[in-house]
């Protein structure tokens, strides 16, 4: 039998499939239901220092074929608040990855310790949401504060940073290049777009614009996942579109070591990590690999 284990930054993953940020993942018994389903480890929703009511709705808009546009506004209930989310998904025994916002490399830090204290056992940087001023994408497309950023974290706490960041920068790898001390990459986030209601004559979304998620975005995913493999041979996690264990092993073979899940969990249910880990074992074994992991960079 196909042996699915992976590693990422030293992290032990029963399989490569893992639940993105701000999916199911702000309440602790959800985020431990996740893992006891299939999921190798969950990723919590973005975190700031305080809490935080994001956008009035409508703030989800369902475009078809499996796609979504999103402009939650990064609510949260603040990081002092989150500590006893994260102690009952640990009750799962799996890996727990906190994500976490800011607008200086000073709130990182003090946010990424914190989810240190928590046990996590890594810490997402999302300097990618493209709907919110101020943090996010605004931070992720200045080279010189996510070299800030990351460098701050990464001298406060002892446990792997992965950054998260975004197609929608001019270039990916002089933010790649900037973020080079990270454990890892997390590539795709959401891709910033738009729709309008024609009988309302208004914007979908409250905020106007969003993040697009779903299948749509999955070849822009590949491309980036290959091209930083390629060009750095850093390790990865791809999102962005993935809902079949084809998806998967597609993203492996272009350099990722894992995968998140987001938007399709929203489709298919819970189940959906449980049916893909099912049907990895009879692809992977059909096109001649018996370790999930050998399929790395098997396209480069």
């Amino acid at each position: 039998m196909t042996d699915l284990s992976t590693r990422i930054a030293g992290i032990y993953l029963g399989n490569p499939l893992m639940l993105a940020s701000g999916i199911l993942d702000e309440n602790g018994y959800t985020m431990k239901r996740i893992l006891e389903e299939g999921a190798s480890a969950v990723v919590t929703k973005s975190i700031g220092l305080k809490e935080r009511s994001g956008y009035s709705t409508p703030v989800v808009a369902d475009l078809g074929h499996g796609d979504l546009l999103n402009a939650v506004g990064l609510s949260n209930p603040g990081i002092d608040k989150y500590g006893e989310e994260i102690k009952i998904a640990r009750e799962a025994r799996k890996p727990i990855i906190g994500s976490i916002f800011g607008s200086t490399p000073e709130e990182f830090s003090i946010l990424a310790k914190k989810m240190e204290e928590f046990g996590v056992s890594a810490v997402e940087l999302n300097l990618s949401c493209p709907h919110v001023k101020g943090e996010g994408l605004e931070i992720g497309s200045d080279p010189e504060m996510v070299e800030s950023i990351v460098e701050a974290v990464k001298n406060s706490i002892k446990i792997p940073v992965f950054s998260k960041l975004s197609a929608n920068t001019s270039s990916i790898m002089e933010t790649v290049n900037a973020a080079s001390k990270s454990d890892g990459f997390v590539l795709i986030n959401t891709i910033r777009a738009m729709a309008i209601d024609i009988y309302a004559k208004k914007p979908v979304l409250s905020n106007g614009y969003g993040g697009l998620s779903g299948r749509s975005i999955k070849p822009v995913g590949i491309r980036y996942v290959y091209e930083v493999k390629k060009e750095t041979g850093a390790q990865i996690i791809g999102v962005g579109g993935v809902s079949n264990a084809e998806d998967v092993i597609e993203y492996m073979m272009a350099g990722a070591s894992a995968v998140q899940i987001g938007t399709a969990v929203g489709f298919h249910g819970r189940s959906i990590f449980r049916d893909i880990e099912k049907d990895l074992f009879g692809l992977a074994e059909k096109i001649g690999f018996s370790k999930i992991s050998d399929l790395v960079g098997a396209a480069l």
